[in-house]
């Protein structure tokens, strides 16, 4: 997270480990396309002819068969994404009048489309005319494209290829409108599909299904997500959060919800139909569950993130914003594990940036002492990712004065001193960025907090300036980051005024005493001698 003032610092929306990420290296990724593959090549050579018309023959024969209606969506987006995969390449080829590779892979598309659109009809239900109308549209189209092409590799006059060129351009553009347009008729349609089952149920188990399934929808990006936002899918949902006989939903409701507000439209949408309002309700009725409570305060977190940049119509956030803080601080003191914490806290501490009155709301709310007190049970802030939300609640609570005393009668120096320490366990590089902004932010609260005498005199007691002065010149001990040396530059210099002794000469004639552009070009230098 960034800091207020502090515009050189990163920012961290909701906790990494929520985050819904797919990673596949190139060997998987080909593993797994390569059936559609195949069965697009097994098409091509029998030009595109059915296999069989007897029903049973033919559903054994439809990749999409055994699986639920979201694997079908999942593999209609796969397929998508080879179709669009292909389109791209035909126009590099086009583009190097690399005809023959140009009219195979222009086959290969047409096979793929045919097969997306007929796996697609095998599970939908209730498709529009409108969908219909873009199949047969995009199949004529994808069947032109596929005799244009084949025109060109039986000349090889160049004046009729040249003349060919624009013809078959235009013609790959209308596919790629075509297709798109198809995909987000589909997908606006599946969003329509469970949103009208979740509206329409009045049974648990349905209803927990159909938000199952539009959670997955949720986790296949923004696109998808404006999409179900559009169609109404925030206020479905918030519907299901005031009715009493969905209570053991409200946790999966909330968590999809949290991904559905990662976008503008969710945004929106949440403002129209008081979600905040509801939100706190939640939070602050004591008769929900702890895990209702904590994904509330992951959508708390998701709306307040520094990375939005559309957060400011929240209007009706300032009025509630005080019964959330408190309720939030209750969770972070009664969390019952890592995963409760790191929710309410990465939520506080995003509501820290987002109105300068959380600050003061949380040191009335001894939010300090709680906090600090939270550290020291492994239990709970067990991972550098709850270490940095707790570590940037302090840093913006310290441009308050009143923080400094705060701060010693909790043994936060003690503590800001050992995130100095912050190292991966794992190696991730998600671990590896945490740990990176865990040191930046406790020695950008350090260098705030020693403006007072008896915070910097603690910290020279516990030997902050050696650990400062060992980060600046150390790059592995900072893992290469500008961003903690410029951090640790800070904290040394103002601990440098306030004990001028607790340097040697050297460190003072290179790290304090030339201006702080130099330190740093000088830090960096040491980090280049060392390679």
């Amino acid at each position: 997270m960034a800091f207020k003032g502090e515009d050189h610092l990163d920012s961290l929306s909701l906790p990494v480990q929520r985050m819904h990420l797919i990673q596949v290296d190139s060997v998987q990724r080909w593993m797994e396309d390569l059936k559609l593959m195949t069965d697009c090549e097994c098409m091509c050579i029998l030009q595109s002819k059915p296999i069989s018309i007897e029903k049973d023959e033919q559903n054994e024969l439809m990749l999409s068969s055994q699986y639920s209606t979201c694997d079908n969506l999942q593999l209609l987006l796969k397929r998508a994404w080879i179709i669009s995969t292909e389109l791209t390449r035909i126009a590099q080829k086009l583009e190097k009048n690399r005809w023959q590779r140009v009219h195979s892979m222009t086959v290969r598309v047409n096979c793929h489309v045919r097969s997306m659109i007929n796996e697609y009809n095998t599970f939908t239900r209730n498709p529009s005319e409108e969908m219909h109308q873009f199949e047969k549209l995009l199949i004529d189209k994808c069947s032109e494209f596929t005799a244009f092409t084949e025109r060109c590799i039986q000349t090889e006059d160049e004046e009729i290829l040249k003349s060919m060129k624009s013809c078959i351009n235009e013609t790959l553009t209308t596919v790629a409108q075509y297709f798109g347009q198809l995909i987000e008729l589909v997908l606006t349609h599946e969003a329509q599909n469970v949103l009208r089952q979740i509206e329409l149920s009045d049974s648990v188990h349905v209803t927990e299904s159909a938000i199952s399934s539009l959670f997955s929808l949720t986790q296949e990006g923004a696109h998808l997500c404006r999409i179900i936002a559009k169609e109404g899918g925030v206020v479905t949902l918030f519907k299901i959060c005031r009715q009493d006989c969905f209570r053991c939903l409200y946790p999966q409701t909330l968590r999809t919800l949290a991904s559905i507000c990662c976008v503008e439209e969710g945004m929106h949408q949440l403002e129209k139909v008081d979600g905040i309002l509801c939100l706190a309700d939640i939070l602050t009725d004591n008769s929900h569950s702890e895990a209702t409570h904590a994904e509330a305060a992951a959508v708390i977190a998701q709306i307040t993130s520094p990375h939005l940049t559309f957060t400011q119509h929240l209007s009706s956030f300032l009025e509630n914003m005080e019964e959330i803080v408190t309720a939030l601080v209750k969770l972070c003191q009664e969390a019952s594990s890592g995963e409760v914490f790191l929710l309410a806290s990465a939520a506080l501490a995003n509501i820290t940036f987002f109105d300068t009155m959380a600050c003061e709301i949380l040191l009335q709310l001894n939010a300090m002492k709680i906090l600090l007190a939270a550290c020291s049970d492994k239990r709970i802030v067990d991972t550098p990712y709850s270490r940095d939300q707790v570590v940037t609640i302090l840093a913006n609570m310290s441009v308050l004065d009143q923080c400094a005393s705060e701060i010693i009668q909790g043994n936060g120096i003690q503590l800001l001193m050992e995130m100095l320490f912050e190292k991966s366990s794992s190696g991730s590089s998600a671990e590896v960025a945490a740990c990176e902004r865990v040191q930046q932010k406790s020695a950008v609260t350090l260098a705030r907090l020693s403006r007072d005498p008896e915070v910097a005199d603690a910290a020279v007691k516990l030997s902050c300036i050696p650990r400062l002065i060992k980060l600046c010149r150390s790059p592995t001990e900072r893992n290469n980051s500008d961003s903690v040396l410029v951090a640790c530059l800070a904290a040394l210099r103002r601990l440098a005024v306030m004990s001028p002794d607790g340097l040697e000469d050297s460190d003072f004639q290179q790290l304090v005493k030339p201006r702080l552009v130099d330190s740093f070009l000088l830090c960096t230098n040491m980090e280049e001698s060392f390679v």
